[in-house]
């Protein structure tokens, strides 16, 4: 084959992650080539017309997690990148058929948790407040190398400068960030709260991408993993970025051609090329090489040495432990556009107001979200599913057709491997009807609102966005896939096991959510290499 061009780095995936990586990098001089397999940058953080008149964000749905150094360092909001507040952060109708609201404002969310428990109102600011000394010790990590087990003195150091940082904490916060590590969400929050709607409202957070029960160890790292966001003006909050989801990897995309990376979509890559014991390039399906000193791959570790990269490349040990890489979110992913906004029950009327802004919460109680789980363990779906929804249109007219709206919806438990011999392609319109009525029962006029749907089984997740297993994360956030841990023991520090390849996605630390850290810290290290 033709040598069709020669690069400093190759980065695979044109998502968040591999923009962010090629940013970087352009910025201090390397050449460098980004090739994505769909027709548009953005991976799973994109913005879609689906519809005649009606965008969304296709898979990721709300910000938080972005991190702000990485927006600073890009330049992303001279790049058009506007984020804004939503004025109700979360709607909860509860099981009595009345309903919980979240805010910004912390007055006006103790006034809102005291109408359902006194107790758990004067509790909500303690609590409030572990949490945030909690995410902040997280935050601290978020754009650092994890100690590296063979590191060499590099490594020990970072080890050392991990360890102090967790024994400066006080004794209490050490117990609680132990708690907050191993323990359900549901029993980290019995600790604060009594009320079953205050307990889900929290609760789903430990949820969000993971075919867990609230009841399962390990689900309040995962709320807590959801609450280290800072880029809104109340740390934790969620906000929307005008335009979807799209308009942070357009910006991104921006930044990165501007400083002088080439970004190819439409080239999806057949393999990574290797050279005596080398990442030196990929070749693309369509035959063409570019090659390069290093190759970063923003893509799910499952799929890198699984599908790009032949396995006696890398020692058989770690390949055995990829392809044991444990991916399962439980997501079903749907957007809507809708003729009329949801007229709730618990809180009637179809004209706009706070709580159609907010990400509405359709799981009551904790035992709700514990059957979901069961019937998804028991059945492949579940037929009561969680689904929060969010109707972006309410605070961006630029999805939508004047007085019309788009909705998202983020539905669990959907597990990626059906009992028997079902299939998703099968049961992906059977599961969408039933998500539709799920939301009926809660909004009774939404089914005949509903004048398009787009649909997204986890098996669409993984065919459409490289998400293996459906998994929204690129890798589940179980405490043996953290820290120094993800992928693996040994592999923390973004360098895999073949020289010159580098893992900048979701699949290695600080793991899922549109951050943008990976693809940061891959970065450097690379550069450290190249420069």
């Amino acid at each position: 084959m033709t040598n069709d061009g020669v690069f400093d780095v190759v980065i695979i995936g044109a998502g968040h992650n591999g923009l962010v990586t090629a940013g970087y990098l352009a910025r201090q001089g390397l050449k460098v080539k980004v090739v994505e397999r769909r027709h548009i940058v953005g991976g799973a953080a994109v913005t879609e017309e689906f519809h005649p008149g009606y965008r969304n964000s296709v898979c990721a749905y709300t910000v938080s997690l972005l991190n702000p150094k990485v927006v600073a360092d890009l330049d992303l909001y001279q790049h058009g990148l506007k984020i804004i507040e939503r004025p109700v952060s979360n709607f909860l109708p509860t099981s009595d058929g009345g309903y919980l609201q979240a805010f910004p404002d912390p007055e006006r969310m103790r006034s809102e948790v005291a109408r359902h428990s006194t107790q758990d109102a004067d509790r909500l600011a303690d609590y409030e407040q572990t949490i945030e000394r909690l995410a902040k010790v997280l935050r601290s990590f978020v754009l650092e190398v994890p100690p590296n087990a063979g590191g060499g003195l590099t490594g020990i150091w970072a080890a050392i400068k991990s360890g102090k940082r967790l024994y400066d904490l006080d004794l209490e916060d050490q117990r609680d960030l132990a708690d907050i590590m191993t323990m359900s969400a549901v029993d980290f929050l019995d600790r604060w709260f009594e009320n079953d709607a205050v307990k889900a409202l929290f609760a789903f957070d430990g949820i969000v991408g993971t075919l867990a029960s609230p009841f399962q160890p390990g689900t309040a790292y995962v709320l807590l993993h959801h609450c280290f966001g800072e880029i809104m003006p109340a740390p934790g909050s969620w906000g929307h970025a005008i335009g979807g989801m799209g308009a942070i990897t357009q910006a991104m995309a921006k930044s990165a051609e501007g400083a002088g990376a080439d970004i190819e979509v439409s080239a999806p890559v057949s393999e990574i090329m290797v050279a005596g014991d080398k990442a030196c390039g990929v070749r693309l399906e369509d035959g063409r090489e570019f090659r390069a000193r290093a190759v970063a791959a923003n893509v799910n570790p499952k799929l890198l040495f699984g599908k790009l990269l032949d396995k006696s490349n890398v020692p058989p040990e770690f390949y055995a432990r990829m392809m044991n890489w444990r991916c399962t979110s439980g997501t079903f992913r749907m957007n809507v556009a809708l003729r009329e906004l949801p007229d709730f029950t618990c809180l009637p009327g179809k004209i706009q107001a706070g709580h159609h802004t907010a990400g509405i919460i359709l799981a009551p109680d904790v035992e709700y979200m514990e059957r979901a789980y069961i019937e998804a363990r028991q059945n492949g779906w579940s037929q009561n599913p969680v689904v929060e929804m969010l109707i972006p249109s309410t605070i961006d007219s630029t999805l939508a057709p004047s007085d019309h709206h788009v909705a998202s919806l983020f539905c669990q438990h959907f597990d990626y491997d059906l009992p028997g011999d079902r299939s998703w392609d099968d049961e992906r319109e059977a599961a969408a009807d039933v998500i539709i009525d799920t939301v009926n029962r809660f909004a009774p006029n939404f089914s005949d609102a509903v004048i398009a749907r787009q649909i997204l089984s986890p098996l669409d997740l993984e065919r459409d966005f490289g998400l293996i297993g459906g998994d929204i994360f690129h890798g589940a956030l179980d405490l043996n896939q953290l820290f120094s841990l993800r992928p693996t023991l040994g592999y923390a520090d973004y360098h895999m096991p073949l020289e010159g390849l580098y893992l900048c996605g979701s699949g290695a630390h600080p793991g899922g959510g549109v951050t943008g850290a990976p693809g940061h810290n891959a970065a450097r290290e690379i550069l450290r290499e190249l420069k």
